[in-house]
């Protein structure tokens, strides 16, 4: 079972949220007991801004035993239909393009997505099974 992470759930690990770090970390812990774990280009992009340093950003990468996945082509012309049909629809730009490419690598590279923004994946990635850390505690 591979699954594609999604940054909100690093950053609350990583940032140690008060809301969500316990529910992501188990969540996290959860699926890598039944498999992999990857983070897209995107996903690893926005958390390692929040390291200072990328010997530490690749060290926390290492020790949660994420791994790189880059895009695929067929991944990135999903995300762009994707977009197209959300801003057709009138949704409006508080949505940026990282989103669609992070639902979209999931969609073509993993089995599913660990992610606390299920509504938004769900309504866009039609057939990608969402794991949310903070449903069922």
């Amino acid at each position: 079972m591979i699954t594609a992470v999604d940054t909100n759930v690093l950053l609350d690990v990583f940032g140690a949220d008060p809301k969500f770090s316990l529910a992501s970390s188990d969540a996290l812990r959860r699926c890598l007991k039944e498999g992999a774990l990857v983070a897209s280009e995107v996903v690893w992009a926005e958390t390692a801004t929040v390291f200072g340093d990328a010997g530490r950003f690749r060290d926390a990468m290492r020790k949660l035993l994420a791994v790189f996945s880059p895009m695929t082509e067929e991944a990135a012309i999903r995300a762009a239909g994707a977009w197209r049909r959300y801003r057709a629809s009138g949704g409006p730009r508080d949505r940026i393009a990282a989103d669609f490419l992070i639902g979209a690598h999931a969609l073509v590279a993993a089995d599913r997505l660990l992610t606390r923004d299920r509504g938004f994946y769900r309504r866009y990635f039609a057939g990608l099974r969402i794991v949310d850390p903070t449903v069922g505690r």
